[in-house]
């Protein structure tokens, strides 16, 4: 789309904020820059037809205002004549023209993307802003309103943003992180911020072989600038693909990226009729909003509710309902001067960035570890404005995300959900992959990828919350490892099954408590990281298991290794993996084969039936989708 021209606070402060009634942030003009018929006039029942809306949602916020004084760098923000600081956000906006159902369904970007349609309408994931391909249509059947609004800056021009104001004047270090994954003797690399200084002996680079390592600098390493946003490093001898290259350099253009929260919050506020705006909204009739994060974005969602953002100027509840897919415990690097709200730890990739520290989750306790007693839901709990929530995460946050602190203590202790609050696992799935994807072969990872898509079970989820917000109708109870005793082990103390006469040792992404006020920073005591239990074909146990996985033709892992040359046995960033049973009895392999498991095809397709059939009875499936998974099950072996 055309460009148009810090840590939080504690969640007791916050909550003080929210009783304050002034006009501390609004929407203060929306500019419609286009409208325009979608899916050449097709029909999605009584909804009919729907139209897209395009516009820049404009923003005004008093930087003296409590509800946004933990924001950072907003005390350092241009102001206008009224002495209140700009920003402005992308919007897009598809309304259907037949009869509205009243809710909102607000899918916050992924980097600056739009990720809902793949996960819930059946289409692909796109590396571009887009809502061409509806697939078969789910989120437009029940007539609600979609709504996109970019919170990110530096993106792509075909990708959903927001605009805030640089801070003239303001510098400080900014940390990168970069891994080529290629043999390359020399790689160029950008900044996320451009440098206050190209002085080569202001800025450090070093290396090391994993997260954990010591930095070093060997003779060979080396960087020049290119220009004040781009740097060429070249490797030194001794490490692989890859190695892990850490620059720290004077950068200025920092950015009040924390707006980013109160944009989101406001917009969604002056979209559904909230009072305290000064213009009117593209849209009417809204009676129940729904937010949905997915992986970043879903991070993004958490970070909102934490900071005191559920709540608008006025006090009412912005998000009636929140969907969280795949964030694991983390939050995100959004509130400080030089954020960096793509980054996100991995157990190789990132590991020692902002975004990933106390409170994981939305019980309120005490961190044995920091000594601080909080939650998730801390602040919109002192203002009674927290939403219904769903979280959901698949294996794969388990070991990169630290998903284990979402659903247990640090000794390993079950928490209990408040009521507004449900917990599912989706076992032995990858982060994310559109319905229909195919397992492939990646130079950088030992095992083949997990293809498995949560896509049939979050279609069923995401109509639970539908209704749980327009009617109360209770979703189904969660189903989520930690919530019981003894559902958690060590990831070194899992059972795993000999494949090919090799019985894997994964790493999990481990946890520290981290002080950042120092570049780079440094790290305190570890938090005990738990997995899932695994069955006897290495698959996680409890939570909610796809057809696919119920009746398995092999062992769907949410992890997968890095290859030899790759920094090898590290997690291969977010791939799971997936190893196909043998079809016959084989030394090699302590799996059954799939001959003592299934007759033939049918009786193999009968059970993916009967899988499915029983996630309806529970209500994590809906009919409709059963014959559409047992029509593109995987294809049986022939033997």
């Amino acid at each position: 789309m055309k460009r148009l021209s810090c840590l939080p606070m504690s969640a007791a402060a916050i909550s003080l904020m929210l009783l304050i009634s002034p006009a501390e942030a609004r929407v203060t003009g929306f500019e419609v820059t286009s409208t325009a018929p979608m899916y050449e006039g097709r029909r999605f029942g009584q909804a009919g037809r729907y139209q897209k809306i395009e516009g820049v949602a404009h923003f005004s916020v008093d930087p003296d205002a409590e509800r946004v004084a933990h924001i950072a760098g907003i005390d350092r923000a241009p102001l206008n004549h009224k002495g209140e600081v700009e920003l402005s956000a992308e919007v897009v906006i598809l309304q259907p023209t037949g009869k509205q159902s009243g809710t909102l369904f607000y899918d916050v970007p992924n980097r600056g993307r739009n990720l809902s349609f793949a996960l819930l309408n059946r289409s692909g994931i796109s590396d571009r802003f887009s809502v061409d391909d509806a697939g078969d249509g789910f989120l437009m059947q029940r007539g609600d309103t979609l709504v996109w609004g970019g919170w990110q800056t530096g993106l792509a021009d075909n990708l959903l943003t927001m605009t805030l104001p640089v801070l003239e004047g303001v510098t400080g270090p900014s940390r990168e992180q970069f891994i080529f994954d290629n043999t390359d003797r020399v790689q160029r690399e950008t900044l996320s911020y451009p440098a206050a200084s190209t002085d080569h002996d202001a800025a450090t680079l070093t290396v090391r072989a994993s997260p954990l390592a010591p930095r070093q600098t060997p003779k060979g390493l080396s960087f020049r600038y290119i220009d004040d946003r781009t740097i060429e490093i070249t490797r030194p001898d001794g490490f692989d693909a890859g190695a892990i290259y850490e620059f720290i350099h004077p950068a200025r253009n920092a950015l009040p990226s924390g707006l980013a929260l109160v944009a989101t919050s406001d917009l969604v506020s002056f979209l559904r009729g909230r009072p305290g705006h000064d213009v009117t909204p593209p849209i009417h009739n809204i009676d129940h909003t729904l937010g949905l994060g997915i992986s970043q974005s879903g991070r993004f969602l958490r970070d909102l509710i934490y900071q005191g953002f559920n709540a608008d100027e006025q006090g009412q509840r912005v998000f009636d309902g929140a969907m969280v897919h795949i964030a694991g415990s983390r939050k995100t690097f959004t509130n400080a001067l030089f954020a960096q709200p793509g980054r996100f730890s991995r157990q190789h990739e990132d590991h020692d960035y902002p975004g990933d520290q106390f409170p994981f989750t939305y019980t309120s306790y005490t961190d044995p570890l920091t000594g601080r007693t909080d939650s998730i839901l801390a602040a919109c709990t002192a203002s009674n404005t927290c939403p219904r929530l769903m979280h959901s995460d698949t294996s794969t946050e388990f070991w990169q995300g630290r998903a284990s602190l979402v659903s247990s203590t640090p000794d390993g202790s079950p928490l209990k959900m408040p009521g507004n609050v449900r917990l599912y696992f989706l076992a032995g799935l990858p982060h994310l992959n559109a319905w229909g994807a195919a397992s492939a072969h990646k130079a950088m990872c030992q095992y083949p990828t997990n293809p498995l898509s949560p896509a049939p079970v979050m279609r069923a989820l995401a109509r639970d919350m539908q209704a749980w917000i327009n009617d109360g109708t209770a979703p189904p109870p969660s189903r989520y490892p930690g919530l019981e005793p003894d559902t958690l082990v060590a990831p070194d103390a899992l059972a795993l099954p000999r494949i090919n006469d090799t019985i894997p040792s994964p790493v999990v992404n481990t946890l520290h408590v981290m002080h950042h006020d120092t570049q780079p920073p440094t790290m305190g005591a570890a938090y005990p990281v738990r997995v899932p239990r695994v069955d006897a074909d290495g698959i996680p146990e409890g939570g909610v298991r796809l057809p696919y996985v119920v009746a398995s033709l092999g062992t769907y892992r949410g992890w997968n290794l890095r290859a030899k040359g790759f920094a090898e046995g590290d997690l291969c960033s977010l791939e799971g993996s997936y190893l196909p049973f043998p079809t016959s009895s084989a030394a090699n392999d302590s799996r059954a084969p799939i001959s003592a498991r299934y007759a033939d095809e049918k009786a193999y397709r009968e059970a993916v039936r009967q899988a499915g059939e029983q996630l309806v009875e529970t209500r994590l499936m809906l009919p409709e989708d059963v014959d559409i998974v047992v029509r593109e099950a995987p294809d049986f072996p022939v033997r």
